[in-house]
């Protein structure tokens, strides 16, 4: 009987001490982003380290929008897309996009406000600063 008592108390004690652990996330909002060709009326970008996951939504204003319709009639007007990220020691990269001889990826470095985009041809690498944000959120999110 003082066995299965115990068997019952340890069982519970790990039900406790698993259900209410708490997880945490950190998550960057980078927002009010300009660009160097482009305006905006919206441009964020939301960065989910724990999902490793980047959210950017934006949304033309009319000149923009009008110049990007007149050569492809599939642009939107106010678009949102995920990419999967990764972190390289201090800096947040997308993953690769393009081909193994030329890809490009979206960078982020976690103490600037400023996002890159890298470029790489045949392993010559270069990187141009795209936008700049003038609002930096960090949350560390608890569940």
């Amino acid at each position: 009987m003082k066995k299965n008592s115990f068997v019952i108390y340890l069982l519970l004690a790990i039900f406790i001490f698993f259900g209410f652990s708490k997880s945490y996330s950190e998550i960057i909002v980078l927002s009010k982003c300009d660009h160097e060709e482009d305006v905006f009326l919206k441009n964020e970008y939301i960065l989910n380290l724990n999902e490793l996951t980047m959210t950017r939504n934006y949304v033309y204003n009319e000149k923009t929008y009008q110049k990007y319709r007149t050569t492809d009639l599939s642009v939107k007007k106010s678009n949102s897309y995920v990419r999967n990220i990764y972190q390289e020691d201090e800096k947040i990269l997308t993953l690769k996009h393009g081909y193994p001889q030329f890809y490009t990826q979206i960078l982020f470095k976690k103490d600037k406000q400023d996002i890159f985009i890298k470029a790489v041809l045949n392993d010559v690498e270069s990187i141009s600063k795209i936008s700049t944000c003038k609002k930096k959120e960090k949350f560390d999110q608890q569940s």
